[in-house]
């Protein structure tokens, strides 16, 4: 035999194996779950920082809950710094923001 034949005879005796194990394993695929599986948990991690525990700061609860969420996905640049950063890119879905948001009304109601 060749050197190449050996080569590739040890890779498939390797390799098919392996595929085997991956295509005939039989576990269950688990759901991506949500970034904001605690709102409060994440407010505290990523929101606190500039709004205040207590969302004392830079938040206007009186606003449109859409207007507030896309806030949150898209960001928002005011009149200077800090500005609002885009949480979609990091993962925040629109449901995840529209929990920030009811979160965040509990702590400064109207």
């Amino acid at each position: 035999m060749t050197r190449n034949r050996i080569k590739i005879l040890s890779i498939v005796a390797l390799v098919f194996p392996l595929l085997a194990l991956v295509v005939f394993t039989n576990k269950p695929v688990k759901a991506v779950s949500s970034v904001v599986d605690d709102p409060a948990t994440v407010y505290k991690a990523k929101c606190a920082m500039c709004h205040t525990p207590k969302a004392e700061k830079f938040y206007d609860p009186s606003r449109p809950e859409e207007e507030q969420v896309q806030a949150i996905l898209k960001g928002k640049k005011g009149e200077k710094p800090p500005y609002m950063p885009a949480f979609e890119a990091k993962g925040i879905t629109e449901d995840d923001a529209k929990a920030l948001v009811a979160y965040m009304k509990t702590l400064k109601p109207q």
